[in-house]
């Protein structure tokens, strides 16, 4: 018997999901299911689709400059971009179409074009800004589904960028009638869709929240600031998971690429130093 695991979002620390993956498979604990949001959904689409946790790192660093590119403009200038045309497809933020065009071609390699082609059970969420509400792209819809917040008709690429259109770094990601924007806005870890198609015990993967300190940058106040307020939303949903594995980030901001590698590792390390806790789970 296996687990349901769960990814937290976090920009480039999203890349220590994959060290986390790689120690649970070197100890023999199957992943039966798993769901991710933002950057966890990028890591947890690419392993139900197939990839091993070591090449999910190197596709990782590899793509990692794209995953966060922004163009020249810089982040306050998106922003005040937003709030002076006040309309969705304002210039100066990264539409999310390369991402999404990359992230297909790496889909298409193990032949998945749609969510549904993925065979693992799987759960992305997104949040829909024009009515508030969570989304949740899976290709496992629960049985006798009483939600109407499921979407199992739709490309992978489209999915996962949908789930990682952070605010003010990617426009809003239009699908038919919707308009999505980060699946964190609302559900950081996504536990309960991935209890709703998952038997097994569920294990949640989040990420410590880094100390404000004098040397603090603005960023490092916005990743705070972004730790607090997705824990704080995530409180029910922890509180249904079976462990809760948090990895610590030194400080990573959500676009740290120089942190990559360290990242990698504290999640590998992460599930080492807890593994006898796990294996009792």
């Amino acid at each position: 018997m296996g687990i349901g695991i769960a990814l937290t979002g976090g920009g480039i620390r999203g890349i220590a999901h994959a060290g986390v993956l790689k120690a649970l498979e070197e100890n023999d604990i199957k992943i039966e299911a798993i769901s991710g949001t933002s950057a966890g959904s990028i890591v947890a689409a690419l392993y139900a689709m197939g990839y091993k946790p070591y090449y999910i790192y190197i596709l990782f660093k590899k793509y990692a400059q794209e995953i966060i590119n922004i163009g020249n403009a810089p982040i306050v200038n998106g922003i005040g971009n937003f709030v002076r045309n006040r309309k969705i497809g304002f210039a100066g933020i990264n539409d999310g179409t390369a991402f999404e065009k990359m992230y297909n071609e790496v889909a298409l390699k193990k032949g998945i074009k749609v969510i549904g082609d993925i065979k693992m059970p799987l759960a992305i969420p997104a949040v829909d800004i024009l009515d508030s509400k969570e989304y949740i792209f899976t290709n496992c819809a629960p049985r006798n589904n009483p939600y109407d917040n499921y979407i199992t008709e739709i490309g992978i690429g489209k999915a996962v960028r949908a789930s990682s259109s952070f605010p003010a770094m990617f426009c809003p990601c239009e699908f038919k009638n919707h308009m999505f924007m980060d699946g964190g806005t609302l559900d950081n870890i996504p536990v309960i869709p991935l209890k709703r198609m998952c038997q097994n015990k569920i294990m949640a993967v989040n990420f410590a929240a880094d100390p404000v300190q004098e040397d603090s940058d603005v960023m490092d106040i916005i990743m705070k600031t972004l730790d607090i307020m997705g824990n704080k939303i995530s409180e029910e949903a922890l509180q249904q998971c079976d462990f809760l594995l948090t990895v610590p980030t030194d400080r990573a901001g959500l676009f740290d690429i120089d942190k990559l590698d360290k990242c990698y590792k504290f999640g590998y390390d992460s599930v080492i130093q807890n593994l006898e806790k796990i294996k009792q789970m």
